[in-house]
């Protein structure tokens, strides 16, 4: 997804995996929509676009993460622009380690150039973050009747991040038509 770019793709049958803004379908602003909220800037704008059209539960994870304010700016927000319901799941991602936003052995970078941000994966990249995090998004949205799940994906992290790729949303959208009891 571009930055502020981008909103819905509508898919085949059930589940909607909500990653491009550009091929947005509206909805009855009565249905709910989980918005994946971890406090940053690209999902704040997902939660704000998609706020305009659905009622939004928003998700967010306290994985362990070593840097909290994104998940204490998740609560303002969600309160701030009236999510229905903020959910916010605690897991523990240090145990699987491999991130700097996960273990104190590796030095979270600052200032990085945007040509540095795109030739390898970084070590700010948590493994399978996003599948997880969708996982548990698909799983909510079936408790809440729901076939929208939006999320935030940078169209500048997807040269290096493998989970922020559109390739990447795509499988997970056709793994999650096959996956869930609303989609058979």
């Amino acid at each position: 997804m571009e930055a502020a770019g981008g909103l819905a793709r509508k898919w085949s049958n059930g589940f909607n995996l909500v990653n491009s803004w550009r091929r947005f379908i509206s909805s009855s602003p009565k249905q709910t929509a989980i918005v994946l909220l971890s406090g940053g800037l690209d999902s704040a704008t997902v939660l704000a676009i998609a706020g305009e059209r659905f009622r939004c539960v928003a998700l967010s994870f306290d994985y362990g993460q070593r840097q909290k304010h994104e998940l204490v700016a998740a609560k303002e927000l969600a309160m701030r622009m009236k999510a229905s319901k903020h959910v916010i799941v605690k897991l523990d991602l240090r145990v699987i380690g491999g991130s700097a936003l996960t273990t104190d052995d590796i030095e979270v970078p600052k200032a990085r150039k945007k040509d540095e941000m795109s030739k390898c994966i970084p070590v700010t990249y948590v493994p399978a973050r996003n599948t997880i995090f969708l996982s548990y998004a698909m799983a909510l949205a079936e408790t809440h009747d729901s076939d929208h799940v939006f999320i935030g994906a940078n169209a500048v992290d997807y040269g290096a991040y493998p989970d922020c790729r559109p390739e990447y949303f795509q499988a997970f959208q056709n793994m999650a038509n096959l996956a869930t009891k609303r989609s058979v």
